[in-house]
């Protein structure tokens, strides 16, 4: 579903398995974007810069070949003296700007709420050096514990908690032995991932304990691909792990070519439009920003998605703004009070919902039902129900025949103000004469005898009670004799 009009669609299995506390967010440089910080390439760009030297021959033909940890690697090897303790120290002044420009922290604030399970549990990795997070969790009042390469947690449900700095950190004050852990260069990926293998280690244990989501990479970053081989191995050896998945940018027009690349890695794209010469990353941060305030507010988030929907026209959904989307996401929680609220929201969403919307999945929700039976009187209903295959759900026949009863002894009663009360608010709910006619036939299974036999699980007891409560309503009537011949025949 899309969070945000234009927005990425964010597929159900990752939309279930987050909520079911299984997915965690791997973090690149792309989410400190809005904080003026650079990618790898920028980095790389800017420490040259601040060092004051060009690159080598050997360093261009790296650098042009996107190999920026290789570039960085041939710089910390000429440079004089301490080449790597100089190199590292303008990476870091590099990485301290940005933290007070506006709006910096939102990403790093959303993906700390997001990454949250439902145990309130922190299991969140980045690849990156600043301290962003720690600033968004400053200024949101969230509290998280920090594991720093190459100390790692086993990432396993029971024993990780916090926040994993997968690359290193950049110390909060001068501290030459932090810098020198930073794993920034070829060799330094060559230690963490081929001799020491300490990232291996963490990053396979991670595949194959939960659902991976990077966020923040380019297809060709360096990082993405150390970690994708490591998984290969992985896999070669035999090893089972779920799908990881990627948000990427895309240009208008190369969905295709952009999702075979990805593929091709091994990671499925959940692909968000960037256009042609653009930076403009916005749908990335707008979607995560409203995906942790609606996984935030928990069933109120998916209620307000309810509100704002409920009386629009499904027709009106577009590929770039699929709120009826959101809407189906929304009514499948568990809990069902945002169906509840949709069921009896004032004026009564169209009937156009079910028609144009909904599947039989969703129409079997019991709170989907008394909205269902605020449509009484309208022949679609009747038409779509008798096309259904399959036997009618238990729980819409009861609260079908509960309506029906309902407003029989109002009438019988001359109840005549409560009636209209009902139309002001569902004007096609009471159904006249014919239509309460064909509801009997169609709840007694009459209408359609192809997928329409009795429920061979329900009891015998409570619809002869049933049963009787008709016959008081109605009288002895050809569709009554005709249930109870049914109820009282023989079955296997």
């Amino acid at each position: 579903m899309q969070f945000i009009a234009n927005g990425p669609e964010i597929p159900d299995a990752l939309l279930q398995a987050h909520e079911e506390g299984r997915v965690v967010f791997f973090c690149g440089a792309g989410i400190s974007y809005p904080a003026g910080l650079p990618d790898f390439k920028g980095l790389v760009e800017q420490i040259y810069r601040r060092i004051g030297t060009a690159l080598t021959e050997s360093e261009r033909y790296a650098f042009d070949r996107k190999q920026y940890d290789a570039t960085l690697n041939l710089l910390e090897l000429r440079l004089p003296g301490d080449g790597r303790l100089a190199m590292c120290c303008e990476l870091a002044k590099v990485l301290e700007t940005g933290l007070g420009h506006k709006d910096a922290y939102d990403t790093h604030a959303a993906l700390l709420r997001l990454a949250r399970s439902p145990e309130d549990t922190l299991r969140l990795v980045t690849t990156n050096f600043d301290r962003m997070f720690h600033a968004a969790a400053k200024h949101t009042k969230q509290k998280f514990h920090a594991y720093t390469a190459p100390m790692l947690p086993i990432p396993k449900n029971s024993r990780w908690n916090g926040l994993v700095y997968l690359h290193g950190r950049l110390p909060e004050k001068p501290d030459e032995t932090a810098l020198n852990r930073l794993v920034v260069t070829s060799g330094d990926f060559g230690l963490a991932y081929l001799t020491e293998r300490w990232a291996v280690r963490f990053v396979s244990e991670l595949f194959r304990n939960y659902v991976v989501c990077f966020v923040g990479y380019s297809i060709n970053d360096p990082v993405l691909r150390y970690m994708m081989d490591a998984l290969a191995a992985d896999r070669m050896l035999g090893e089972v792990t779920p799908q990881p998945w990627a948000l990427g940018d895309c240009e208008p027009g190369q969905e295709h070519c952009k999702t075979i690349e990805w593929e091709a890695k091994g990671v499925t794209p959940i692909l968000y439009e960037v256009p042609a010469g653009s930076h403009n990353h916005s749908a990335l941060h707008q979607t995560l920003h409203a995906w942790a305030d609606t996984y935030r507010d928990g069933v109120l988030g998916k209620e307000r998605i309810v509100v704002s929907h409920a009386l629009a026209r499904p027709s009106a959904s577009t590929q770039q703004d699929d709120f009826v989307g959101r809407m189906l996401w929304a009514l499948s929680d568990k809990s069902g009070l945002p169906a509840k609220r949709f069921a009896d929201f004032n004026p009564v969403p169209s009937l156009d919902w079910l028609l144009e919307a909904f599947s039989d999945e969703h129409f079997q929700h019991s709170d989907l039902a008394r909205w269902l039976r605020r449509y009484l009187n309208d022949p679609r209903l009747i038409i779509w129900i008798a096309q259904r295959e399959g036997p009618l759900p238990s729980q819409w026949v009861l609260k079908t025949r509960e309506a029906l009863h309902d407003f029989a002894s109002l009438e019988r009663d001359g109840k005549t103000a409560v009636l209209d009360e009902i139309r002001s608010r569902s004007p096609k709910a009471i159904p006249g004469p014919l239509m309460r006619t064909l509801w009997r036939l169609l709840l007694s299974g009459r209408v359609k005898s192809s997928g329409r036999d009795s429920d061979p699980n329900s009891d015998l007891c409570s619809n002869l009670k049933r049963w009787k409560e008709d016959l008081k309503q109605e009288g002895v009537t050809a569709t009554l004799r005709w249930e109870l011949r049914e109820m009282l025949a023989p079955q296997v």
